[in-house]
């Protein structure tokens, strides 16, 4: 039986690549999220809410949390819907929410992703999370 892979964060080699290339302007970024049953804070025990919280929720936490330092850097959430399984893909992948969101640049995105209390957030998304993906979009 093959091993499911997970994928939580940025890996240095993919970092390098995006961040290595020129830099012409916004980039949208398509992110697709699979949220855990229950959110697993065992990363940040102090963040997590008494009693605890689904992985949608702590999703939900984190996007109230992120989004005015998001508009701050001057990016946007161009979309947020509930997804499922693809019309035309793998009939196995099943993504619970889709996300646009857009940033000026690479650069602004840098910076946005670097600032220390948007990293402090992010532990509520590492909690509510199994998988995802992000796949940067520029226009041509």
């Amino acid at each position: 039986m093959a091993v499911e892979r997970s994928f939580l964060d940025v890996s240095d080699a993919q970092g390098a690549a995006f961040f290595g290339t020129p830099d012409n302007g916004p980039v949208v970024m398509l992110n697709l999220l699979r949220f855990r049953e229950v959110a697993d804070y065992s990363h940040a025990p102090s963040l997590a809410p008494e009693g605890g919280t689904s992985g949608r929720d702590a999703y939900a936490h984190y996007m109230r949390e992120m989004r005015p330092l998001l508009e701050a850097s001057g990016g946007a959430v161009l979309f947020s819907g509930s997804a499922s399984r693809f019309l035309i893909g793998p009939l196995d992948e099943i993504w619970d929410q889709v996300l646009l969101v857009q940033q000026a640049s690479k650069a602004s995105f840098l910076a946005f992703a670097s600032d220390p209390k948007a990293q402090m957030i992010t532990a509520h998304r590492t909690a509510a999370i199994c998988d995802s993906r992000l796949l940067p979009i520029t226009a041509e």
